[in-house]
């Protein structure tokens, strides 16, 4: 799914590939209703200063389109990545998405969680429920859905599939939510647009900072499962 900042959702493969608009200017997807949970609550357990997260969030050069520093300015400091105290029943390894205050947790064990700020569905477009990672893709191909493409005529030059970049929607890594085999058309993906952090400008669908995405990315196997919190 996509936002008015660009952002996603999609269908992988042939028949499903990644769905996501141009990184600023569309909209699409539809609300899809998944059972409501509850969790437990966090404290924050330690801040990042100015100059770690500049740091953190540094140029990555040696990926396959390099990567520029995020402007870290454009960022709240509370969305910056940290270790916090997470009480969950959820086993280490589970992926926690809080859409109410902007965050997904990655749970550690012992109490511990890695959380991440992040952009959010917008009113009309928030979903709860289980689901889990049923694919991964690295510097995704987004291809818009024919609904889209409808309601949207100017990304109809994308039928064929948008190549890989940075200009992509899906930018530099995508986990995609799954639900008994199926694709949710949901995802959780990389973005280089700091200013959308924390705000809820999708279709439904999750966005972090590219630097947080591939730090959730490289810990996330496949069949992981993932937890959306009732907004």
């Amino acid at each position: 799914m996509i936002v008015d900042d660009g952002i996603p959702a999609g269908e992988p493969d042939a028949a499903v590939r990644p769905t996501i608009v141009s990184r600023r200017s569309f909209l699409f997807g539809s609300a899809a209703g998944l059972g409501a949970l509850a969790l437990a609550g966090c404290a924050p357990s330690g801040s990042m200063s100015l100059a770690e997260a500049r740091n953190v969030y540094g140029p990555r050069p040696n990926e396959r389109f390099p990567i520029p520093a995020v402007n870290v300015s454009k960022v709240d400091p509370k969305y910056y990545r940290r270790t916090v105290r997470y009480d969950t029943a959820e086993v280490a390894g589970t992926i926690v998405v809080d859409p109410r205050n902007h965050y997904v947790y990655r749970v550690e064990g012992d109490g511990n969680a890695t959380r991440y700020g992040v952009s959010v569905g917008r009113a009309g477009f928030l979903w709860s429920g289980d689901a889990y990672i049923g694919r991964k893709a690295e510097w995704p191909i987004w291809t818009p859905p024919a609904e889209m493409i409808k309601r949207q005529p100017e990304v109809a030059k994308y039928a064929g599939g948008m190549a890989p970049g940075l200009d992509n929607p899906l930018g530099a890594r995508a986990l995609y939510l799954y639900q008994n085999g199926v694709y949710t058309l949901y995802t959780l993906y990389s973005t280089s647009a700091p200013e959308t952090i924390g705000r809820g400008i999708s279709s439904g669908c999750i966005g972090l900072l590219t630097q947080d995405m591939i730090d959730l990315y490289s810990r996330t196997p496949v069949n992981t499962k993932v937890v959306v919190l009732r907004a």
